[in-house]
């Protein structure tokens, strides 16, 4: 029987595998965890009203139990988790309960949810949580609550009480929404905007505190990009920097930027004091004219590499995302990136097909174009997969050239040249972030996670064994390289269950080019 005045609120696991996933966990005899402790569920949890009981499922680490005796089941995701949303949706409806579905695909996607819940929340969920919340006690709501764009220090500190703490590697902390760019293909402005809204400071660090209170030791800071504000973030990097020295400096940090923060040496500066030692940073191309049609004005006009090492001058690694099948690529692109890739002392790029996600620009030129191939939600979050029909070749060759390309990037031998030379580039000597910190549980995981790279083969144990005696030479980028070890596994694991390596890679020597089909 269903209890009133309770929601089970459920964060299910992703259908496609992710870059940024733990799913390799399971497969070297690992409980199941996550890298990134899950914000969403946790902030809508402290949205519910005294009076409900609340309890939180992360499919990731727990199996969704659907003998729980809630009266209402929220629902979460963003499009790699689509189908797995709707599957849920239906077994609950199925016993009778009411089921809301939210988030970033309910928001950018309501025609496809609306017929799979009884609510369906679009937008941000801050100033609307009184209205839903008041009107499911009533048990009389609507079928639709759209929010707004709310002052982000309305958001209430997230119940990381109610969450299984034990099995996420970094905890999570938002300090702002929006992006100020209007890239073609990015889905994230359509349901958060361009004009960027932040938390204060102190609301920040009262967030670091209550994750260091439940045993984190590194934290996602998970803006869109956090740097577009610069004197904003300069002095939000420097409250952090003080806050962590109070602690020993024993947190460390990772987020997102854009390039063009390497143009302020205060800034980069300032990631080193405040312990952030990780980037990630949507290079996307080399090709320009692919930049400026898909408007990522701000890639252009830079030496990609060179602005890459100034990250690493200061101690940060830097994490690429990669896209190729713009309207500007043609068959040379994947000999490109494999080039830049080399040259850019970045071992770890997520290579992706380009993909119109749905809401945005890029999905409405192309759709008027008759070039949209697929409406499947999945697709869109699948990193060897695309709903386009290419300008400059046909979509099998953009697929096949994306399989030859994560290969060529991955074999043994070219990820090891990328690592030794970012541990040869990188400072980070006196820099503040995990100093001193007592391993958890899941770092032990993570651990054997990197132990196991040594059976996939000869190349993968010696390029494994090479990378930790250059680690034991320079102990000041451990975390950095063992960050790459950990991303390189589970990025193999990735490839392998959606059919993507192909062993022959391991044997292919490190200066060859992309090798060619056939």
């Amino acid at each position: 029987m269903a209890v009133n005045n309770s929601i089970y609120l459920v964060n299910p696991r992703s259908t496609v595998p992710d870059y940024y996933g733990a799913e390799i966990l399971e497969s070297v005899g690992a409980r199941s965890g996550v890298a990134i402790a899950d914000l969403a569920t946790t902030t809508v949890a402290a949205l519910a009203p005294e009076d409900f009981s609340v309890d939180i499922c992360d499919e990731n680490i727990a199996a969704v139990d659907y003998s729980h005796p809630a009266r209402f089941i929220g629902i979460t995701g963003k499009s790699s988790q689509a189908a797995r949303m709707i599957g849920i949706a239906r077994r609950f409806r199925n016993q009778g309960r009411t089921v809301i579905v939210g988030g970033p695909m309910a928001s950018l996607c309501p025609d496809v949810f609306r017929q799979e819940c009884d609510v369906l929340v679009a937008g941000e969920i801050e100033d609307i949580s009184g209205d839903l919340f008041d009107d499911l006690r009533r048990g009389v709501w609507r079928e639709e609550y759209t929010g707004g764009k709310p002052a982000l220090d309305e958001s209430p500190l997230p119940r990381w009480d109610l969450y299984p703490n034990h099995r996420a590697a970094a905890g999570a902390v938002q300090t702002s929404r929006g992006c100020p760019f209007n890239c073609e293909f990015c889905d994230v402005i359509q349901y958060v905007g361009r004009k960027q809204r932040h938390k204060s400071n102190g609301r920040v660090v009262e967030e670091l505190e209550a994750l260091k209170r439940h045993g984190y030791r590194r934290v996602f800071v998970a803006d869109d990009n956090f740097t577009v504000y610069r004197r904003r973030s300069k002095a939000l990097l420097s409250d952090i920097a003080d806050w962590n020295r109070s602690h020993g400096g024993e947190m460390s940090f990772h987020t997102q930027v854009s390039i063009d923060a390497a143009r302020d040496p205060q800034m980069l500066g300032l990631y080193r004091s405040a312990g952030f030692n990780e980037v990630f940073i949507g290079i996307e191309t080399p090709n320009e004219e692919s930049l400026r049609e898909t408007g990522k004005v701000q890639n252009t006009n830079l030496d990609l590499a060179g602005e890459i090492g100034k990250f690493l001058d200061h101690g940060v690694a830097v994490v690429a995302g990669m896209i190729v099948g713009f309207d500007s690529d043609d068959h040379t692109i994947f000999d490109r990136q494999y080039e830049f890739a080399m040259e850019s002392s970045v071992p770890v790029f997520t290579i992706g097909a380009l993909v119109a996600p749905f809401s945005t620009p890029l999905y409405a030129r192309l759709q008027g174009e008759n070039r949209i191939l697929s409406n499947d939600i999945q697709i869109v979050g699948a990193p060897w997969e695309t709903n386009i029909e290419p300008l400059n070749m046909t979509r099998d060759e953009l697929l096949s050239g994306i399989r030859r390309l994560a290969n060529a990037l991955y074999r043994p031998d070219a990820f090891l040249h990328r690592v030794l030379s970012m541990i040869g580039r990188l400072d980070p000597d006196d820099a503040l972030g995990g100093r001193g910190r007592k391993l958890r549980h899941i770092d032990v995981d993570f651990a054997r996670v990197i132990r196991s790279i040594s059976r996939l083969g000869p190349g993968e144990s010696d390029m494994l064994n090479r990378i930790l005696r250059e680690i034991r030479r320079k102990p000041s980028a451990r975390m950095q390289a063992m960050s790459c070890l950990y991303r390189y596994a589970q990025i193999r694991h990735v490839y392998d269950l959606g059919g993507l390596w192909n062993n022959a890679s391991r044997q292919a020597g490190a200066s060859a080019s992309v090798p060619k089909a056939g």
